[in-house]
């Protein structure tokens, strides 16, 4: 089954390359959008054409993470990650060295390909590195570092803008790429499945229009409408597409995705889990700069400051998260998790016209906390009912569903709260970041409490699957 045994004393110098891998994708991503204005200006061309800078990237990575973790547990782990690093560190040369827009969009989806590679079985190779026993402990560790590159793109984006060139926010990428590489070939452990395996090349190539299609139509959705024909048109073939691929995942003998991983209550009732947290976290972050904004008056730069809030709190509470849970089970600290959730919807849908810097911040911690907590028990138990070779496929698939999570919040809960605030605006508006602070406000606090109500929907699962676990236990006593 596997090439090399697994030694778990080299589990930190894997997670040294895990991290580094995790660096390479948060901190680009959560730094480019900076750049944005100076490519307009620099290649002369408007936003429409500057924002693939970022679609083509999140659309390329998003579409590929389950394919790639498919190969992962075909072709062997390692070899997929340390290629990842290096088609990641020439993508991001060569997009340091684009020489006009339409090659720096193409460069971003070479950068972006060996992001997906990487970051597909990140959760993966952490899983494997360590003891069961501690897996929590790093599941909790990733979320951590996701959290310090959050925080670190940013201010180190805004330095390389001020004092060098955009050009910087790739080359930054490549020493990480080095120093990943000779890592990763050092102390990953070569795992690959014993013989032959074919791959669902059918599969792979309906998951990956299917999926495209479905991110293009929610990108033109919030910019043009769900109505027009072009998204109606891109959500339908998603849909067939859809149906086609689960049709071929049933009868291939190793398909892209094993969908007896979804008979498996635990694994899917946490699945929908994260589904649901990623709805509500990304509908509010979302709609927090908007408010910050058009409500209370903050200039960019202090709305940047002030929502670094959620990646503190979430990287500070995700390690201690994911070791008592190592310790008590991860049921209590997913439920202590989602309750801090619902404290952060409530809270924060005490928003008003007058809310001080000091008492926005306040409201968003249960927020941040509540994603710390509940994330790495969550990823724990899903990563824990997976097969051994199956470990790819479930890290993969966890990026898939934070993707469609983070389409689905922003679809819903921004289209909630347009509509909510174009009603309190009067017939007078057409576009809810215009309307009056006031009605602005009022909007705000309402989708709110839908993304509260998702939460006791989550709470609802999470206690019905509870009760399943009892009642399974309850009839084992009974027959011993």
């Amino acid at each position: 089954m596997t090439t090399s045994p697994i030694d778990y004393s080299r589990k930190w110098f894997v997670m040294a390359a895990v991290g580094m891998s995790t660096f390479l994708e948060t901190i680009e991503s959560s730094s480019i959008n900076l750049a944005l204005p100076t490519l307009v200006r620099t290649f002369d061309v408007d936003f429409a054409v500057v924002q693939w800078v970022v679609l083509a990237s999140v659309l390329t990575q998003s579409a590929l993470m389950l394919v790639m973790g498919r190969l992962g547990d075909t072709l062997g782990k390692k070899r997929i990650f340390v290629t990842g690093f290096v088609v990641a560190g020439i993508g991001a040369v060569l997009s340091g060295l684009a020489p006009g827009i339409g090659w720096l969009i193409a460069f971003r989806v070479v950068q972006a390909t060996g992001l997906a590679m990487a970051m597909a079985l990140t959760l993966g190779i952490a899983t494997e590195a360590f003891p069961p026993h501690e897996r929590g402990k790093a599941l909790g560790t990733v979320g951590a570092i996701v959290s310090v590159g959050i925080i670190i793109g940013p201010l180190l984006g805004g330095y390389l803008l001020d004092y060098l060139s955009w050009r910087w926010l790739f080359f930054v990428n490549v020493p990480i790429a080095l120093l990943g590489i000779p890592v990763a070939l050092a102390y990953l452990p070569d795992t690959r499945p014993g013989g032959r395996q074919p791959f669902d090349y059918a599969g792979a190539a309906l998951f990956f229009v299917a999926f495209f299609a479905l991110l293009l139509a929610t990108t033109y959705g919030q910019r043009d409408g769900y109505g027009q024909p072009l998204v109606v048109g891109l959500l339908a073939a998603s849909g067939v597409l859809g149906i086609g691929f689960l049709l071929v995942e049933r009868r291939h003998s190793h398909p892209v995705v094993d969908l007896k991983l979804f008979r498996n209550r635990v694994f899917s009732v946490n699945i929908s889990l994260r589904f649901i947290s990623f709805i509500v976290y990304v509908g509010i972050s979302l709609l927090l700069p908007f408010y910050m904004e058009n409500v209370l008056g903050f200039e960019p730069r202090q709305v940047g400051v002030v929502l670094t809030a959620l990646p503190i709190f979430f990287g500070l509470t995700a390690p201690f998260a994911g070791t008592l849970a190592d310790r008590f089970g991860t049921r209590p600290l997913v439920l202590a998790g989602l309750l801090l959730f619902l404290i952060g919807c409530i809270t924060l849908s005490g928003l008003d016209e007058g809310t001080s810097t000091a008492g926005v911040v306040l409201r968003m911690i249960p927020l941040g906390m509540g994603l710390g907590v509940f994330q790495s028990p969550n990823n724990s138990v899903i990563m824990g009912e997976a097969p051994a070779d199956r470990l790819g496929m479930a890290s993969s698939l966890l990026s898939v569903v934070r993707t469609i999570g983070r389409s689905t919040g922003i679809a819903i809960i921004g289209a909630f709260w347009v509509s909510r605030v174009l009603v309190y605006a009067g017939a007078n508006y057409v576009d809810a970041t215009s309307a009056p602070a006031a009605a602005q406000a009022i909007g705000t606090r309402q989708a709110f409490w839908l993304a509260g109500g998702f939460i006791v929907l989550a709470l609802l699962l999470s206690g019905w699957d509870w009760q399943q676990e009892r009642q399974i236990k309850a009839e084992k006593v009974l027959l011993e």
